[in-house]
């Protein structure tokens, strides 16, 4: 089989199975996305069986009331797919069924729908009474053989087995599930670890704020700057990109500086692959970027053929996968999740279009993302990149919620940050892989600082010996830091909002700090950075967020530990939308909320 990169790829040494029920099957979304993915190029499995497990209720709802479709599967028929219907009462019928799907998707490599016709003897669970609201169906089931005993019949009656020998086999069985009952209460009582045996349950170092090692050498930057500036012959690349795009590359490479943040990402990408990391990233548009930043794919202008540069920077380099996903948040995040478990040492990444799209993936955030580290101890290093900031695009447009990932954050169950330099992007995304925990890390990324001339980094910034900084302290030079009266503290692309208009209004005694990782805090990191403003008596957290979103509530009380201070509130009322429609409105709020910042 070949897989998306031109390479074979053998896909039949693993088996897909995805087992549903019938009204969720029927129901729910992400079932329509995942089959969407079947023959997608980066999400192919060489085919998946699913085995419905239709009892032809949902918790109390009956078929009429659950669909409109015929069959609970008919969903499946959007890609063709063929949809076995088996009696679940004729076991040797369901064994042909489960054959014949494998081989199907041995030969095939597509999916295949095994539809198990069956019924719950019980009610959703064994205390639920089910014949509340279905009187006349539970009647029936009640006074009907199991399904063993319908099959014993008909081995007894084929003189097969003997009525004895039957129940010899259960007896066997029955007594086995009870000695492992048995011997699991006992190990219990004794606190015998051997009841965990087999679990796939991972341990891992605690969260530590010390600093990882995350530079790479000159040699190493040069090398790879060089590869991403480099067009075949012969290629034609469009003239924007060719007269603008790749010369201020080069330029940078060449001059020590400026890298932008596209420029920091793919030497960060760079990086972990000539260093023995895979990297994949996936999402709708993600190969040019949705703002035309990345471009991690070029095409020929006149023939479209591609051109990977991060897939050719040496011969012994592990693999670069770039993919544009369909138009689905649930399922494409729930895919790369589910990757990172199974190549833990890759470096995966998922990007939004916009931040607020991670909306219609809040279900894989709520019940993985988040908290199947302490659930069932599976660690994961995914990356979510949300483009996230107040640019007057309007609601729909600026924010990526992130209130909501602070709150889930809890037991250093993932990482959050805000960043401001394209450095601190490139160190964070090779901490992700350096680090000897694996947590997932939600980055907000920029949009407008992707080509701000002020969100720039200088080559000794990626170098060795530098690493990631939870905190930044402010860079200008006080003549006399103990007089500085105010500290502001903001996080992300409001940042250079503050700074322009400290500038602009000649303001000498305000500090601003930049708080990069949100979630881990760094404590100690603020109390060392604000410690040369001994006379401050104001402290500010400033953010374009209004007031009952954003970082506020969660950053509150952590400064005001910091400081010993209260926290005074610079930035938008109280909103029940993330933001203003009208460019004008925006306007006005960023300037107030500036203002407030070195005032109130």
């Amino acid at each position: 089989m070949i897989g998306d990169d031109g390479a074979k790829t053998d896909r039949k040494v693993v088996l897909p199975l995805l087992i549903h029920g019938d009204a969720a099957f029927a129901g729910q979304g992400p079932v329509a996305e995942v089959l969407n993915l079947s023959q997608l190029a980066g999400y192919r499995t060489g085919g998946t069986i699913h085995l419905v497990i239709n009892n032809q209720i949902g918790f109390t709802t009956m078929p009429e009331d659950a669909r409109s479709s015929a069959y609970a599967t008919d969903v499946a028929k959007m890609i063709e797919a063929p949809i076995l219907h088996v009696n679940g009462e004729r076991p040797e019928e369901l064994i042909w069924a489960a054959e014949f799907a494998l081989e199907f998707r041995q030969i095939w490599g597509r999916d295949i729908v095994i539809d198990m016709y069956c019924y719950r003897r019980q009610g959703h669970n064994e205390t639920d009474q089910a014949a509340f609201t279905q009187p006349h169906i539970y009647r029936k089931i009640s006074g009907r053989k199991t399904v063993g005993q319908l099959y014993l019949d008909e081995l007894v009656e084929s003189a097969i087995l003997t009525v004895g020998e039957g129940q010899e086999i259960h007896d066997e069985i029955w007594n086995g599930l009870d000695a492992g009952l048995e011997e699991m209460r006992k190990n219990e009582q004794e606190g015998n670890l051997n009841i965990y045996t087999g679990s796939t349950a991972e341990t891992q170092p605690p969260y530590s704020h010390d600093p990882i090692g995350t530079g790479i050498s000159l040699d190493r930057l040069q090398h790879i700057g060089r590869v991403l500036t480099t067009i075949p012959e012969g290629f034609q690349l469009h003239p924007t990109l060719a007269k603008r795009f790749v010369p201020r590359r080069g330029e940078a490479l060449v001059k020590g500086g400026p890298f932008d943040w596209a420029f920091a990402e793919a030497l960060a990408f760079g990086g972990l692959l000539t260093e023995g990391f895979p990297v994949r990233l996936s999402g709708q548009d993600c190969r040019r970027g949705t703002f035309s930043q990345r471009h991690a794919v070029l095409y020929d202008y006149e023939s479209r053929e591609r051109y990977v540069p991060l897939s050719n920077l040496s011969d012994d380099q592990e693999k670069f996968c770039v993919y544009n996903s369909l138009l689905s948040e649930a399922a494409v995040l729930g895919f790369d999740y589910g990757y990172t478990l199974g190549c833990p040492k890759m470096l995966i990444l998922w990007e939004a279009q916009f931040g607020d799209f991670a909306n219609g993936a809040q279900v894989l955030i709520d019940q993985f993302i988040s908290s199947a580290e302490s659930k069932w101890q599976t660690p994961s290093s995914l990356v979510m990149l949300l483009p996230h900031g107040y640019e007057g695009m309007g609601p729909e447009h600026s924010s990526a919620r992130l209130e909501r990932f602070l709150q889930l954050c809890a037991e250093k169950n993932m990482i959050v940050g805000n960043f401001t330099t394209p450095a601190q992007y490139f160190h964070a995304l090779r901490r992700q892989k350096h680090s000897p925990t694996r947590k997932p890390l939600v980055v907000m990324t920029p949009k407008s600082l992707l080509t701000n001339p002020r969100a720039v980094s200088q080559v000794e910034d990626f170098l060795d010996d530098t690493s990631f900084q939870e905190v930044l302290a402010d860079n200008y030079a006080f003549e006399k830091p103990e007089n500085v009266s105010r500290v502001v503290f903001c996080s992300g692309k409001v940042y250079y909002d503050l700074l322009a208009y400290r500038e602009e209004n000649g303001i000498k005694n305000a500090a601003i700090v930049r708080i990069e990782q949100l979630y881990p805090f760094h404590l100690e990191a603020v109390k060392q950075v604000i410690s040369p403003y001994s006379s401050a008596k104001k402290f500010v957290w400033c953010q374009e967020e209004p007031l009952n979103m954003g970082a506020w509530t969660y950053i509150r009380p952590r400064l005001k530990k910091a400081t010993g201070r209260g926290i005074r509130y610079a930035g938008r009322d109280r909103a029940s939308s993330p933001s203003t429609g009208s460019k004008a409105v925006h306007k006005r709020e960023q300037k107030m909320l500036c203002e407030a910042a070195f005032s109130v």
